[in-house]
This record gives structure tokens, C-alpha cells and sequence, in this order.
């Protein structure tokens, strides 16, 4: 694969692909490449189709304006591209981590009957631009003193399960929508599938918004669509843009949500950097400092603070398409579309039983691609360090264990995220301290022999071979 540009593809242009028109079995396309146009503007409303749903569902949890939040997805995504020189392909999308804090400010019930309180609204924006600011300035210190202590912090072991945790956390959220119409999720599912196997070329990368359409129109069919605010929306209009209010005795209740923040930006520059092959360290502060300005402008508009997006690597992860030419057109698709009012009214109408199927492709493609880390690493699972933290964290991950500390709300990614580094260095010291690293494991752990090639046992095959 050719070496990444220092600069912006954007800037002069994408190398195509091949003839354009089809990416060869073993290949995927580069960041700084692209397909012909008309395929790129697919996949690219592809990328948009992927985050909507989750990007939706935040505002209308917090009873935030989903067209403003839609609008600093677009505006973010376009920031975080120049920030990174378009090396690292990502949608920033409406981040799920401040869901408990803003609610906790607001008081806000989603059909709960009582209207948004502005004033805590506001309050609650400070709080996101709060959350920004604190992760734009862990993006400068990361950016300024390399990268190379987080794979320290973060081995393989370590960020495979931080991975996986993101993409099986999300696995409720898709069930929930499932089981509202689970015919319609099922077709939207089978149609993903299908379309992945039966064709070939860019109508199979465009599997994920051919089924999302075919479950649209299932739903239409079974009447599960209602299109009753459609009529009454406007065609085009700008969207609402509200200022903060900052209260210093709420900040507490935004800022640890950063944990979190860092551990989907670290996670996703893994992924990308597994899934292209490219060594995308570098960039890690200033993904993490370009998500963090974006939060600050979407706190400072009335937006949902932003995060590098899980749906998306599923697509990707589909299509092998990395160019972040389809990102720019998701984003200023997303501009766009975030202008227009009945167009976010008919978004709106997407039932969850369509949300659902797709979500449980895509989720269960984010937990897979951590798999896929620890498969390329050959991370040794018959070594206790490494299994007990796969173990824990995922549990707490995919339970959705949560911790409620001085009124703030630490869930299931947060603190499978923090289990993960915390147990597997405390035990990797321990072990090394007590020389139970050095323990011959049972055979039963590691079926056909492959603890012969960890380690452990490479150490004390020297040790013995040296002593006699």
C-alpha cells in the first residue's frame, strides 16, 4: 500500500482507485484514495445513512434540536478531517457518553410531557463544552509527547477488548429496536446479507443502505410508518442555534465522561489502523484534540458533544473503502440535509424495527474488528494476565455494569475501558513481581500446544537451556 500523504488529500484531490470501479480481493481503499465519484457519493451516503439513527436517537433522549446536532456532526466531521490531514477516515456523530450527564442537569424525560427547560439546557451545553475542553487538552498533551506510551498503556490485549466492548455494548440498544418490529429487523438484516453474497461491486458495498431501504419500505408496507410531522415541516431552514450557560458546581458531572471519549477516539484510531494496515499513532492526539474542539463548538451551538463513530467502522469495515473523500461528502451531506427540515422530519419516520437490523450488523462488525486485533497480534490467551482482562472487561462491558459516583454516571464502555488497563497492569506487575508469569500452564487452557509459542514458555526454555 502507498504511504499516506502528510498533507490534505483534499487539497489536490484523491488517487483513484484501480480502474475506480471495484477494490480487488486483499485490497482496500486507502484514506487518500477514492473510487470513481458516483461511488464514493454512494458509499459516502452510506456513512451518513450508518450514523443517523444513533445520531437522532441522542437528541431526542436529551431534548436537544436534532437538525443543530445534525449540523455539528457535519461541521466537526469537516474539523476533524483537516485536523488529522485526512489521514484517519471518521464521522463524528452525536456522542452517547453525555446522554446521563446532560439528562442529569435538564431533568429532561423523553416523552415525558414537560418541554426542555431552556436555562438547564444552556447549563447543560457548558457542560459539554466543558467535556471538549478537557479532551482537547488531553489531545496536545498526547499530540506533544507521542504516542508511544499508549501502546505502553494499551497493548494489544488492551485495546482489542476496549474494541470489542465498544461494538457488544451497543448490542441492547440494537435488541430494544428489534423487538419493537422484529419482522422488519429480520428483513433488514436478511437483506444486508443477501445483497453481500448475491453482488458484486459497488451494489455489495452498498449493502448496509440497500437493506435499511428495503426494511424503510417492509415498515411502510406493515404500517409502521407514521408521516404525520412530515406535512407540517418546512422545506428549508436553518437550524436552531442556542448559547451556554456555565455553572462550575455541574462541571463535575461532564468532564470524567473524557474516559470514555478517549477510549472510542483510541479504539477507532486501532481499528482503522488495523483494518488499513498503517501505523496511524501520530495522528492519535489530534484525532483526540480534533474531537474535543468539535465538542467545544457543538456545546457552544446547541449540539450533542461529538465522538468518532462505531457505525462507521462497520462500514467500512464492509465495504473496505477508507477514503475519507466519502467522508467528506457524508459530512457535507449531513450539512445539508441539516437545512432541510422535512427532509430530518421523513429521517425521523425510520421505525425501529429498520434501526434495529441494522444496528445489529454493525455493532456485531465493531466487537469483531477487536477480535480481529488480538487474532493479528496473536495475543496469548493462555496467559491468565491476558485472558482475565478480556474477561472482566468484556462482562462489565456488555452488562452494562454502572457506577454512580457524586451524582455522575460511569457506564458499562467507561468502566470496561478502565478494567481492561487497570487489571491487566496491576496483574502483568504482579505476576512479573512473584514470577507467576513464569508458571507452566495447564493444556487444557491452550488446546493443540499454542502456549509453546508464548512467552512464558520461550523464557523459561532460555532459562533452562542457560542453567544447564
Amino acid at each position: 500500500m502507498s504511504p499516506l500523504p502528510s498533507s490534505l488529500p483534499f487539497s489536490r484531490g484523491w488517487r483513484l482507485h484501480g480502474d475506480g470501479r471495484s477494490v480487488t480481493p486483499g485490497e482496500v481503499v486507502a484514506p487518500d484514495e477514492r473510487l470513481t465519484w458516483p461511488r464514493t457519493i454512494g458509499i459516502g451516503v452510506q456513512h451518513v445513512v450508518a450514523m443517523f439513527g444513533a445520531t437522532f436517537l441522542v437528541p431526542l433522549l436529551t431534548g436537544f434540536d436534532p437538525a443543530t446536532t445534525l449540523f455539528f456532526t457535519g461541521v466537526g466531521t469537516l474539523l476533524f478531517l483537516g485536523i488529522t490531514s485526512g489521514r484517519l477516515p471518521s464521522y463524528l456523530g452525536s456522542s452517547f457518553a453525555l446522554i446521563a450527564p446532560i439528562g442529569a442537569v435538564t431533568g429532561y424525560v423523553a416523552d415525558g410531557g414537560a418541554p426542555l427547560d431552556a436555562h438547564r439546557a444552556s447549563l447543560a451545553q457548558g457542560g459539554v463544552i466543558a467535556a471538549g475542553a478537557s479532551l482537547l487538552v488531553v489531545g496536545v498533551v498526547v499530540h506533544l509527547a507521542g504516542a508511544s506510551w499508549i501502546d505502553r498503556l494499551m497493548p494489544p490485549i488492551v485495546t482489542g477488548a476496549v474494541v470489542s466492548l465498544i461494538g457488544f455494548n451497543l448490542a441492547p440498544s440494537a435488541w430494544d429496536n428489534v423487538q419493537a418490529a422484529p419482522v422488519t429487523a429480520v428483513v433488514t438484516i436478511v437483506s444486508v446479507l443477501l445483497v453481500t453474497v448475491l453482488f458484486k461491486g459497488i451494489i455489495s458495498r452498498l449493502a448496509i443502505l440497500i437493506g435499511v431501504l428495503a426494511g424503510y419500505l417492509t415498515a411502510c408496507l406493515r404500517g409502521e410508518v407514521d408521516f404525520s410531522a412530515v406535512s407540517s415541516a418546512s422545506w428549508a431552514g436553518l437550524p436552531g442555534f442556542h448559547p451556554p450557560a456555565f455553572d462550575v458546581s455541574l462541571l463535575g458531572l461532564f468532564v470524567p465522561v473524557v474516559l470514555v471519549l478517549v477510549a472510542e477516539n483510541i479504539g477507532h484510531v486501532k481499528s482503522v489502523s488495523a483494518m488499513t494496515g498503517e501505523d496511524l499513532d501520530d495522528v492519535t492526539g489530534r484525532a483526540l484534540a480534533a474531537d474535543g474542539l468539535s465538542t467545544v463548538l457543538a456545546g457552544a451551538g446547541g449540539g450533542s458533544g461529538t465522538t468518532t463513530y462505531a457505525e462507521n467502522i462497520g462500514v467500512m469495515a464492509a465495504t473496505r473503502v477508507y477514503s475519507t473523500a466519502a467522508y467528506v461528502v457524508a459530512a457535507v451531506t449531513a450539512l445539508v440535509l441539516s437545512m432541510l427540515p422535512k427532509f430530518g422530519a421523513v429521517i425521523a419516520t425510520i421505525p425501529a424495527g429498520v434501526l434495529g437490523g441494522a444496528a445489529t450488523v454493525l455493532y456485531g462488525m465493531i466487537g469483531m474488528l477487536g477480535v480481529r486485533i488480538w487474532v493479528q497480534n496473536r495475543v496469548d490467551f493462555s496467559d491468565p494476565v491476558n485472558l482475565n482482562t478480556a474477561a472482566v472487561s468484556m462482562v462489565v462491558a456488555i452488562a452494562n455494569y454502572t457506577l454512580v459516583w457524586n451524582g455522575t454516571s460511569f457506564e458499562g464502555i467507561a468502566l470496561g475501558s478502565a478494567a481492561a488497563i487497570v487489571i491487566y497492569h496491576v496483574m502483568r506487575w504482579i505476576s512479573r513481581v512473584r514470577g507467576t508469569n513464569l508458571e507452566q500452564v495447564s493444556p487444557a487452557s491452550a488446546p493443540a500446544g499454542s502456549e509453546l509459542e508464548g512467552p512464558p514458555y520461550s523464557q523459561r526454555v532460555a532459562t533452562r537451556a542457560a542453567q544447564d
